[in-house]
């Protein structure tokens, strides 16, 4: 049986002190929670949020880091220092990586693996941008990325893998996936770890849905056999809209 995943991507929003404000009021309102839930602040909160959430039922996530343990990489930051700050996981190849800062799959391998080594659960990010979608491709293009971003792991590190599907076009627009097209591709990526992996793996891996999550559609979408959890944007900036998707009933 597959537990829901709950994470919340601040993305570049809060100050230190919003953040903490923010943190608090979820370590509170959470504290209750039955499922798996997940912050991921700006590099800059990540001490102040992790030292409020320590102890709470809440992972704390960075949304991104380097391909490279240290070194002369300016403006990067690397899984060393991830560790340091109390960081469990990675959140890595989100489609804002993927289109706006142009990393590719190899990249996004790179990061993968060395997260991996070092311990860290990922969340890979696949989807597809709306012009895919369109021309019928949508299948197509996770597979790829999720087959390349798995290149060269494990089976045995796949208890440290969650997938997340945010098809690109349903991020930050308002628009949303309806609940049968989120599950169709959830489940065909499924299929695909099953290929690689077998049924087994293929069973028990967590595949969140992320584009536009709202209080008014987590119910419908987490009702879907192949949907086990969310990575949740501009809802998961406001306890009052997070709280109710992370505890949806």
């Amino acid at each position: 049986m597959r537990n829901y995943y709950i994470a919340g991507n601040w993305k570049m929003h809060k100050t230190r002190a919003e953040a903490a404000e923010l943190a608090k009021a979820l370590a509170a309102q959470l504290k209750d929670g039955k499922h798996k839930y997940l912050v991921a602040p700006s590099f800059t909160a990540l001490e102040t949020v992790g030292a409020i959430i320590k102890g709470a039922n809440i992972r704390l996530g960075a949304q991104n880091m380097a391909a490279e343990e240290m070194g002369a990489h300016t403006g990067e930051v690397s899984v060393l220092q991830l560790k340091d700050l109390g960081v469990q996981t990675v959140i890595l190849g989100h489609s804002e990586r993927r289109h706006v800062y142009k990393e590719d799959d190899a990249l996004i391998n790179r990061k993968v693996k060395l997260a991996l080594k070092h311990g860290l659960e990922v969340i890979l990010c696949i989807g597809e941008l709306l012009e895919e979608r369109e021309a019928g491709k949508a299948e197509q293009i996770c597979e790829t990325q999720t087959v390349k971003g798995l290149e060269g792991v494990a089976a045995t590190d796949l208890a440290n893998i969650v997938i997340a599907y945010e098809p690109v076009w349903a991020i930050g627009t308002g628009k949303t996936a309806t609940p049968e097209d989120a599950d169709a591709i959830h489940a065909y990526v499924r299929k695909v770890i099953g290929k690689l992996y077998g049924a087994a793996e293929a069973e028990k891996i967590i595949i969140q849905y992320g584009g536009s999550v709202k209080p008014e559609n987590a119910s419908l979408l987490m009702a879907k056999e192949n949907i086990d959890g969310a990575l949740v944007g501009g809802a998961a900036l406001k306890p009052e809209t997070f709280v109710p998707i992370a505890k949806f009933a």
